[in-house]
């Protein structure tokens, strides 16, 4: 019953929040790291009191849980390796990089009896949270997730660039969306274009619910500004929220009368409280075989893959 045995395979900026989140949390154990590029391994390992693993085959023998945080392309082979070797995982967004790997991967965590985690941070997200408590059959949605293009990294495509924008970025409100709506959907229309890429970079989807819902998803990583809005309408109340600054307003109904009110969010971590779910749905399966459901889990990403790859199909 002690600490999880966790590591990280990627140590790029984002796999190093998830081995100093590991490190950091009381219920998990960070035993190790491994990245294709030797030193910087070391570099982190020194960094995170932990150990740089050259191969990923001395890291798997060494842990219970892995999170994979490598390009996209390379999430597939990865993860199959780590679930066929009994590893629970946890892979950054997208689950895969294609609808057919991201099915191919559940089945396998499925038949393993494993825990299958995808990065969809923003379920984390206090913003997220807040919406859980308050949205009451919306009947349009419309999200916006702007960035700048991404620098250039020595030998590397710029982080992300090996997706499309669609699977890059608009994924995390498209994950979003289904959670909030539940509903099938009846048809998906979609603009994008590639600017810089060869894939797009900027993307418009429009996606209708047969519960009559309507969300527009707009998503750019060639934006001169950042930006993480989400704005719900529904018969009684309007919220607009702000990923990115963690504020936002609610303009309620009430009677005759229009109420302005500002959102109260509680602040937090969402990272970490992803990487402790994840430990804590591991320890569960560790100790009794069966793997709880959890928001981030890979049946949730593999149908925002699912839709995300229609989107993609549209344009």
């Amino acid at each position: 019953m002690g600490p999880v045995r966790v590591g990280v395979i990627g140590v790029g900026v984002l796999g190093q929040h998830h081995a100093r989140l590991y490190r950091d949390c009381p219920d998990s154990e960070l035993v190790g790291i491994h990245d294709s590029n030797l030193a910087s391994a070391q570099t982190a390992a020194s960094e995170f009191e932990t150990t740089a693993f050259a191969t990923i085959d001395e890291l798997v023998d060494a842990v219970d849980a892995v999170s994979v945080a490598v390009p996209t392309t390379l999430h597939h082979a990865i993860a199959t390796d780590l679930l066929q070797r009994g590893c629970h995982v946890l892979v950054e967004k997208p689950l895969a990089a294609t609808v057919e790997e991201g099915r191919d991967l559940v089945a396998l965590a499925q038949r393993n009896g494993l825990t299958l985690h995808v990065g969809h941070v923003e379920r984390y997200n206090p913003v997220i949270t807040y919406l859980e408590q308050r949205v009451d059959n919306p009947r349009f949605i419309e999200a916006h997730r702007l960035a700048p293009y991404p620098p250039p990294r020595p030998g590397m495509l710029p982080r992300g660039t090996e997706v499309g924008v669609v699977l890059d970025l608009m994924i995390h409100d498209i994950d979003i969306i289904l959670h909030l709506v539940n509903s099938d959907i009846e048809r998906v229309d979609a603009v994008g274009i590639p600017v810089l890429s060869p894939t797009e970079d900027i993307a418009n989807a429009r996606i209708k619910f047969t519960s009559g819902c309507v969300a527009n998803i707009t998503a750019s990583r060639v934006s001169m500004e950042r930006m993480r809005k989400i704005r719900v309408f529904q018969s009684n109340a309007y919220l607009s929220l702000d990923y990115q600054e963690r504020t936002g307003e609610v303009v309620l109904l009430d009677g005759m009368s229009i109420n302005r009110e500002p959102v109260p969010i509680e602040d937090h971590n969402a990272l970490e409280k992803e990487l402790r779910a994840f430990v804590s749905c591991t320890r569960t399966a560790l100790d009794t075989g069966e793997v709880p459901a959890a928001a981030n889990s890979a049946q949730n990403g593999l149908r925002a893959l699912e839709i995300a790859d229609q989107v993609t199909q549209q344009m």
